[in-house]
C-alpha cells in the first residue's frame, strides 16, 4: 500500500507546527527587552537565560539519557572563567575566550563521561559531587590564575553585528543565543541520536539489544551538557561583567537541576520554563526577608514530590486531553525480512558458562540453520536464557566459541552483534516504558540506517505487520501486557534482523493471546525469518517448530526434529514426563 500523498501532508503540517512555535520563541526573543526598562529586571533575565542554557545541557544528560550529574555548575564556572580571564588577564577576544571555554568543558566532560559512566547511577553522582567540591576549592585557593574571593572585574561583552556594550542589547543576544539552543535540545529529542538517548534512558539492556552504543550515547551526552553548562557560563559573565567562586559551587548545581525537575526533565521548553521561574521566584519573595527561602523550598518540594513530569507536563497532559495526535501515515511499504546468506546462520561451539561453581552451561553445541524454525527446550534453570545470553552479548562465555554468519561473536558487546543481524527479545519485558509505542519501534527500526523517511516506513510497517497501527501514539506502560510484548516484537522485526532469538513469547498471555501468537510467528517464519524459540508451552513449539535442542543441567541431551525429540526417553524422563505432546 502506497500512502505518499499522506506523508507529504503530515510532514508539512509538522513543518508548519515547527515553524509556528520557532515563530512565537522569535517574538518573545524581540519583545521582552522592548518590554522591560528596568535594568535590575533586565539583569534578572540574562541570569535567567544563562541559567536555562546550563539546565538544557542538564536536561540532555538527565532528561534524555538518565545520567545524575552534580556538577553542572563545574561546567557553568569553566564557561565563565574562560570569558571572564581570557578578555582581561589574557587579552583575548571574547570569541575566542568563549570558544576555548567550550572546548575545555567539552574535554573535561569527555574525560569524565568515558571514565565514570560505565558505573553509571549513583557512582556517577558521587564522582560529579567531588569534582564540584575541588572545583570550588580551585576557584578560591588558586589566587594566581583565577584571583580567589575578589573574583575578576572588567569583564567585556562581544560584538554581533552591532556593539553589545548596552544590557538591553546584550540581553536580546543571551535570549537569541537561548533560544537556538532551545530549538536545537528540542530537535534533538526526535532525531536518531536523541531516540538512542531515550532508549538508554529507558532500559539500557534493551537498547544494546537493538545496536545502540550506550557508552558512547552516554558520553556524548555527557560532553554536550557540559559544552551548553560553559556556554551558558559565558552568557553569565559578560552579562554582569564580574564573576566570582560564589556562584559556582554545589549549591548552585542543586539549583540548575532544581530548575530541570520542575520544569520537566525531559522537555526543552519544560527546562527553560523552570530556570525562569525559579530564578524570578525567589526576588519576588525577598520581601518576606527571613522566611522568603522557607517559601522557596516549600515551592521546590511541593513541584517535585507532586509534578513528577514537571509544570510543562502538566500543560502538555492537558493539552493532549483535549487534542488528540493525528493519525501517522501508513507504511508505504510492506515489511521486508531478512533471510541471510549462510546457510549455518548461528554455531555453538562447546560453549560454557560459569558462575563461580555453578555451571549454568558446559560444552553446548548446536547448529542453528537458515529458514528454520530452532526450538531450545528443557526444565527450569537447565541454561536456555543462559544460552541466549551469551549468545546476544549479554554474557561472555567462559570457554568455546558462537560463530554468527561466518563471524566468530564470542565475547563481543551486545550492540555490535545486534548490528550483524542478530537480535532477541527477553524473558522479562524490556521497553522503553515511558515512550509510545511508535517511538519504541523507530529505535529498533534506525538499527539498519537508510534515510529518516525510510526509518519511519520501516517502523510503521512493522507496526502494522503486528497489528498495533491503532496504538502508535499510546506510551508503552499504558499498554495491556499482551500489546506490549507484540511491541517488543515489532521493535525487533523494524531492524530487519537475520536471526530472530525469542525468550518466552508466550510467558504471561492468556490462551486466545498465545494463539494469535502462534499465527503471528508463523506469518514471520513463512516470510523467510530464521527464528530460534525458547518457550515451555509444548503445544507452541510442536506447533511451530521444526528442529528442537533440548537442555538439562546446562548440558545438550537431544537435538533433532520435533516428534523425534518429544519421543526421545532421555527427553521424556528429564523433562516431559507424563506431559501429552499433540503434534496438530
Amino acid at each position: 500500500m502506497l500512502i505518499n500523498t499522506d506523508s507529504k501532508k503530515a510532514k508539512k503540517h509538522r513543518i508548519k507546527s515547527e515553524y509556528a512555535a520557532i515563530a512565537i520563541g522569535v517574538l518573545l526573543v524581540v519583545a521582552i527587552p522592548l518590554l522591560i526598562s528596568s535594568n535590575y529586571i533586565i539583569n534578572l533575565f540574562i541570569l535567567a537565560a544563562a541559567m536555562a542554557i546550563a539546565a538544557l545541557g542538564l536536561t540532555i544528560a538527565l532528561g534524555y539519557t538518565g545520567q545524575l550529574s552534580l556538577a553542572q555548575a563545574v561546567f557553568y564556572g569553566i564557561g565563565a572563567y574562560f570569558v571572564g580571564l581570557g578578555t582581561t588577564k589574557w587579552g583575548m577576544n571574547w570569541w575566542v575566550a568563549l570558544l576555548l571555554g567550550l572546548i575545555f568543558a567539552a574535554l573535561i566532560g569527555l574525560f569524565l563521561g568515558i571514565t565514570t559512566l560505565k558505573v553509571g547511577g549513583r557512582y556517577l553522582t558521587m564522582v560529579t559531587i567531588c569534582v564540584q567540591v575541588v572545583f570550588a576549592l580551585i576557584l578560591a585557593n588558586w589566587v594566581e590564575v583565577t584571583n580567589g574571593a575578589d573574583g575578576v572585574s572588567g569583564i567585556t561583552r562581544p560584538s554581533f553585528i552591532v556593539s553589545l556594550n548596552t544590557s538591553q542589547r546584550f540581553l536580546w543576544f543571551a535570549l537569541g543565543v537561548l533560544l537556538l539552543v532551545t530549538v536545537f535540545v528540542w530537535k534533538l529529542k526526535s532525531s536518531r541520536l536523541g531516540r538512542s538517548m531515550l532508549a538508554v534512558c529507558g532500559n539500557e539492556l534493551a537498547a544494546e539489544a537493538l545496536g545502540v552504543d550506550s557508552l558512547r550515547i552516554k558520553v556524548t551526552s555527557f560532553v554536550m551538557c557540559a559544552i551548553l553548562g560553559a556556554l551558558g557560563g559565558g552568557i553569565y559573565a559578560s552579562g554582569f561583567l564580574y564573576i566570582s567562586p560564589d556562584s559556582f559551587t554545589y549549591t548552585n548545581s542543586v539549583e540548575i537541576l532544581v530548575m530541570v525537575l520542575a520544569g520537566g526533565s525531559s522537555s526543552a521548553v519544560g527546562t527553560v520554563l523552570g530556570a525562569i521561574l525559579l530564578t524570578m521566584i525567589p526576588e519576588a519573595l525577598r520581601q518576606f526577608k527571613d522566611i522568603y527561602l522557607v517559601i522557596y523550598g516549600f515551592i521546590i518540594v511541593i513541584i517535585t514530590i507532586f509534578l513528577p513530569e514537571g509544570v510543562w507536563g502538566i500543560v502538555t497532559n492537558l493539552v493532549q486531553r483535549y487534542i488528540k495526535p493525528k493519525p501517522l501515515p501508513h507504511a508505504a511499504h510492506p515489511l521486508e525480512f531478512n533471510t541471510g546468506e549462510t546457510e549455518d546462520m548461528l554455531v555453538a561451539r562447546n560453549i560454557g558458562k560459569h558462575f563461580g561453581g555453578l555451571k549454568a552451561l558446559d560444552g553446548v553445541e548446536l547448529v542453528v540453520r537458515k529458514g528454520e524454525f530452532h526450538s531450545l527446550i528443557g526444565p527450569n534453570g537447565s541454561g536456555k536464557t543462559t544460552f541466549i545470553n551469551v549468545v546476544s552479548g549479554v554474557y561472555t562465555p567462559t570457554f568455546g566459541s558462537a560463530v554468527f554468519m561466518g563471524n566468530d561473536i564470542s565475547g563481543i558487546k551486545q550492540n555490535r552483534i545486534a548490528k550483524i543481524g542478530l537480535t532477541r527479545t527477553f524473558q522479562n519485558l524490556r521497553l522503553f516504558r515511558d515512550l509510545t509505542v511508535w517511538q519504541n519501534v523507530m529505535v529498533g527500526s534506525q538499527r539498519e540506517g537508510g534515510t529518516e523517511e525510510e526509518v519511519k516506513d520501516r517502523a510503521m510497517a512493522a507496526v502494522e505487520f503486528v497489528g498495533l497501527y491503532d496504538l502508535v501514539h499510546e506510551k508503552c506502560k499504558s499498554l495491556p501486557y499482551g500489546h506490549q510484548k507484540l511491541v517488543e516484537l515489532a521493535r525487533t522485526l523494524a531492524g530487519k534482523p537475520k536471526l530472530l532469538m525469542l525468550d518466552e513469547p508466550a510467558a504471561g498471555l492468556n490462551e486466545s493471546e498465545k494463539e494469535e501468537l502462534v499465527k503471528l510467528l508463523r506469518r514471520i517464519h513463512n516470510n523467510g525469518l530464521t527464528i530460534f524459540l525458547v518457550e515451555h508451552d509444548m503445544s507452541i513449539i510442536t506447533q511451530l517448530s521444526t528442529q528442537v535442542t533440548v537442555l538439562n543441567f546446562g548440558q545438550k541431551i537431544a537435538d533433532g526434529d520435533v516428534k523425534s525429540v518429544m519421543k526421545d526417553p532421555v527427553v521424556v524422563e528429564a523433562y516431559l514426563g507424563k506431559m501429552e505432546v499433540s503434534f496438530e
